[in-house]
């Protein structure tokens, strides 16, 4: 077996700016690598999760010319964590006015978790302006897969932080976890969402990885982070990520089959389960997927690593 490669080097954007999407919000972009390479937009997670260094390193440098923003609410976009105006569907919108800003014709699109549904949403209403999709720890917002992390079933595996997660939350009200919690992010009083929003994020910075990151988990419980983080991931929740019924996703993936798509899964993912890629597997068969025996969810993993960098290796020479 040959050695595990790591993402390219740490680098900085060549030109950043602000693109006004709607009367209220303001998104933040950047494009990174070579000016005149293949374009791809990496699609980040949450949603509210805002961009990371690291979603510019999974390309080689020399060959793309790689976009990435933040997404309305959160990072460096305005307002921060907002939930008016605040969809899957203004999502995609603000994906192709973005396109049309730089002038860019068709690209790759990447996303990993809530990225890899922003990107699945983007292609089947895009289509024609993708030259193929790499998705990593695959999530649809399906009914279950909300249930099993934020109501029971990760529960099982990490009932130690499980109990730090349900802490802001009174025994009565733990029937529909994700409802009591929105009461709370969305409510008036200042203190409670804090702690709502500390308990919320910092629940997901903890189970992320096959081994615990301590440092990741500081920044998830950052005030500012969390805010953002749990209010705009509990409202696409509460709202079944705005998609016309449960599965929906899953099933117009089948439209996409003409494309070339490449899922990164880890076999020990506790965010989203492996099931959810299995399942979008089987409704686009010619896909590839790779499922990476010793990972979980976190894109800086050593396996998923790996087969970021040779996917789009691979990649760099279509469309």
């Amino acid at each position: 077996m040959s050695e595990r490669r790591s993402l390219y080097p740490p680098i900085e954007p060549f030109r950043t700016g602000r693109l006004r999407v709607s009367d209220l919000h303001e998104i933040a972009w950047a494009e990174s690598g070579n000016p005149a390479g293949k374009p791809v937009v990496v699609l980040h997670g949450g949603p509210g999760g805002g961009s990371s260094p690291f979603l510019r390193q999974g390309h080689d440098p020399a060959r793309y010319r790689v976009v990435t923003f933040d997404q309305r609410g959160c990072g460096l976009s305005t307002p921060h964590a907002e939930l008016e105006g605040n969809t899957t569907w203004d999502l995609v919108a603000d994906i192709e006015r973005l396109r049309e800003h730089l002038g860019i014709d068709r690209w790759q699109v990447v996303g990993g978790s809530w990225g890899s549904t922003l990107a699945l949403a983007y292609a089947v209403t895009h289509a024609e302006r993708v030259t193929e999709m790499v998705l990593r720890g695959l999530f649809t917002i399906r009914k279950a897969e909300i249930d099993w992390f934020y109501q029971h079933g990760a529960s099982m595996i990490f009932p130690d932080r499980w109990q730090e997660y349900i802490a802001p939350i009174p025994e009565a009200e733990r029937g529909d976890l994700v409802a009591a919690f929105y009461r709370r992010l969305t409510g008036n009083d200042p203190e409670v969402r804090r702690a709502a929003a500390r308990a919320w994020s910092v629940w997901e910075g903890a189970t992320l990885s096959l081994l615990p990151v301590p440092e990741r988990e500081a920044a998830f419980g950052e005030d500012e982070f969390a805010d953002a983080m749990a209010r705009i991931e509990c409202h696409y929740f509460v709202n079944r990520g705005f998609f016309p019924r449960d599965g929906w996703l899953i099933d117009e993936a089948r439209k996409l089959s003409h494309l070339p798509v490449t899922m990164i899964h880890g076999r020990y993912d506790v965010v989203t389960p492996l099931d959810t890629a299995l399942l979008l597997k089987q409704a686009m068969p010619d896909a590839q997927l790779l499922i990476i025996p010793d990972a979980g969810h976190w894109g800086m993993e050593p396996g998923i690593q790996d087969a970021m960098v040779r996917t789009t290796d691979a990649y760099a020479g279509l469309g």
